[in-house]
């Protein structure tokens, strides 16, 4: 059956990206030719995974633009909340990662302009959002694939990448609203409480292998605070985000 092609929000400028383009690589070199600005937003054809980029010029200093990073996943969270079934529950691992019961499904990926405006504010801003609707490699047996998972596996049987798309675009619009209004701190606060390990015990792999604590909250940076137990030296590391990003598309980062 053919997929229809989503439409979007007066706000939002779709431009379809063929199965085999990364839309978050097309986004960004669009943008940094002076092709695309605020509002375009780019999508893949794949109908077995759900892949979006969005173009945005926030007029805010380079240090504050990875709130749109969590604001995405807050973001998705609603959208996808709106069309899936009840027992669809998202949460995220911090940095960028979307899971359902465990398993990872999805993530958010973010780049931004290495030149600024005159007012500081960096020329422009891409985020982009990846979800696997449909196992990649055809239908599993519940249990096979313990680390991912897809919105398929989780239930989500009717849904196509036309509806999730489309979901996608109107819920991005509407927090970017709420923050441009509100600010931050509804969007942290929101995704806190999705954050896996929140003020409990929480691990995290870095370069230096694990690191164990307490997942106290983020900083203004969108760094993770994390406090050692005693027989660890009882202190508070800021575990850097641009250290933990995803750069590549989902089936890349698996790879």
């Amino acid at each position: 059956m053919l997929t229809p092609d989503p439409t979007f929000p007066p706000l939002l400028t779709g431009h379809p990206a063929p199965a085999s383009a990364d839309v978050f690589e097309t986004a960004c070199a669009e943008a940094g030719a002076g092709r695309f600005s605020a509002g375009d937003l780019v999508w893949s054809r794949r109908t077995d995974v759900v892949s979006l980029a969005l173009v945005l010029e926030p007029e805010v200093p380079p240090d504050r633009a990875v709130e749109m990073l969590f604001l995405a996943m807050v973001a998705a969270n609603d959208a996808l909340g709106a069309i899936t079934p009840p027992e669809t529950a998202l949460t995220f691992l911090w940095p960028d990662v979307f899971k359902v019961n465990g398993a990872t499904v999805g993530h958010v990926r973010l780049a931004t302009s290495d030149e600024v405006d005159e007012d500081g504010a960096p020329l422009w801003l891409v985020v982009a959002l990846d979800f696997r609707l449909a196992p990649l490699d055809g239908p599993l047996e519940p249990g096979e694939t313990p680390d991912r998972t897809s919105l398929i596996d989780e239930g989500a049987v009717d849904l196509d990448r036309t509806q999730v798309i489309e979901s996608l675009s109107r819920h991005l619009l509407t927090w970017i609203h709420s923050w441009d209004v509100d600010g931050f701190a509804p969007v942290l606060e929101n995704w806190l409480f999705r954050a896996e390990g929140y003020r409990g015990p929480h691990a995290v792999k870095t370069a230096g292998g694990v690191v164990e604590g307490t997942f106290l909250g983020l900083d203004e940076g969108g760094n993770l605070l994390l406090k050692r137990d005693a027989a660890a030296g009882g202190d508070t590391l800021s575990l850097k985000l641009n250290e933990h990003l995803t750069s590549h598309s989902l089936e890349a980062s698996e790879a």
